[in-house]
C-alpha cells in the first residue's frame, strides 16, 4: 500500500538529520501547512535547525502559493516518525550510518511511509538489504533548497513505481521541480555531470595552478554564474564534499588523490566552510 496525495496532505513529515540540507528540507516540506518534524541526536543541532526554518518560513511558503506549517524538534525517533507519509534520511554521506538508521526507520515508521534518502551519492539499492519493505525506499536528492529547488527521485530498484509518481505529484505542491532518475546511476544526473568538474578544479588548486579565488572568478566570468565550485563547496561543506569524493574513488579506479588530499588538509585545521566560518574562504559569522 502506498499513500495518496490525501495522506500527503493530512498526515506528518520527519526529516531524519538536523544539518545544513535537513533543515531545508524541512522548510520546503512545512509550506503546505501541516507538521515537519526534525530528528538528530544532537539537542542543539535540532533546535537551530527549527529555528532556522521557522525564521524563513513565512517568506518561502508565500513564494510558492502555500500555507506556513509547523516545524519542531523531536528527540525520540519513534515519536518523530508516528503516522508520518514520508520520512527523509539527510545524516551525513557515510553508509555505516545509513544502514543501520533505515533498519530503524524500517522498523518504526508505518508500513506504508515512504522511506527516502537524500543521499547525494549513494544509491538506495545499497540499502536494500536493510530494510523490510524495499518498495518503498527511493532516493530524494535534494539540492540546496529555497534557492536551489531540484529534486532527484530515483528507484532502489525495487521500488514501488507509485512511490514515485506520488512523489513526482507532490513535491511541486512544495514550490520543489523533481526530476526522475531513469536508470541507477551514482551521483544521480547533476552530481555526476558536477562531480567531474569538481574534482578537476580540486586538482588545479591542489597542483598548484591557480588559486580557489581565481578558479572562481574565471567561472563568473566564462559561465555567467553567481558563484564558482570553490565557493559552492564552501556552502556544502567540506567534510561532506570528502565524503562523497571518498565514494566516488571507492567506486571508480584511478580516480586521482589529489582533490582529497587538499580537502582532507583543510578539514584537519577545522576549515569546513560556511559552517565553521572558514574553508576556502572566510566566512563572518
Amino acid at each position: 500500500m502506498v499513500p495518496d496525495r490525501a495522506d500527503a496532505a493530512r498526515r506528518p513529515v520527519a526529516v531524519v538529520g538536523a544539518g545544513t540540507l535537513g533543515r531545508r528540507i524541512a522548510l520546503m516540506l512545512a509550506t503546505r501547512g501541516g507538521e515537519v518534524r526534525i530528528s538528530d541526536p544532537s539537542h542543539e543541532q535540532r533546535n537551530a535547525a527549527v529555528r532556522w526554518a521557522q525564521e524563513r518560513l513565512p517568506e518561502v511558503a508565500a513564494r510558492v502559493g502555500g500555507t506556513p506549517g509547523t516545524v519542531r524538534a523531536v528527540d525520540d525517533l519513534a515519536q518523530a516518525v508516528d503516522d508520518v507519509w514520508l520520512v527523509v534520511e539527510a545524516v551525513p554521506e557515510r553508509l555505516e550510518v545509513k544502514r543501520p538508521l533505515f533498519t530503524e526507520l524500517d522498523r518504526l515508521a508505518p508500513p506504508d511511509a515512504v522511506l527516502a534518502s537524500n543521499s547525494s551519492s549513494y544509491p538506495t539499492s545499497r540499502l536494500v538489504d536493510a530494510v523490510r519493505r524495499p518498495q518503498r525506499l527511493v532516493n530524494t536528492h535534494f539540492y540546496m533548497p529555497p534557492e536551489r529547488t531540484a529534486v532527484e527521485v530515483m528507484s532502489c530498484g525495487r521500488t514501488d513505481p507509485a512511490v514515485v509518481r506520488l512523489l513526482m505529484d507532490v513535491l511541486p505542491d512544495h514550490g520543489l521541480q523533481p526530476f526522475q532518475v531513469r536508470r541507477e546511476s551514482t551521483g544521480f544526473i547533476y552530481n555526476r555531470i558536477w562531480a567531474a568538474i569538481k574534482r578537476e578544479a580540486l586538482a588545479v588548486v591542489a597542483e598548484g595552478v591557480a588559486t580557489p579565488e581565481e578558479v572562481d572568478e574565471l567561472f563568473r566570468l566564462n559561465l555567467g554564474t553567481d558563484r564558482g565550485p570553490f565557493a559552492r563547496m564552501d556552502t556544502v561543506g567540506l567534510d561532506v564534499v570528502l565524503d562523497i569524493e571518498e565514494h566516488y574513488a571507492a567506486e571508480r579506479l584511478g580516480v586521482s588523490d589529489g582533490p582529497r588530499r587538499l580537502l582532507r588538509e583543510l578539514i584537519a585545521e577545522g576549515r569546513l566552510g560556511e559552517k565553521t566560518g572558514r574553508g576556502f574562504y572566510d566566512h563572518p559569522r
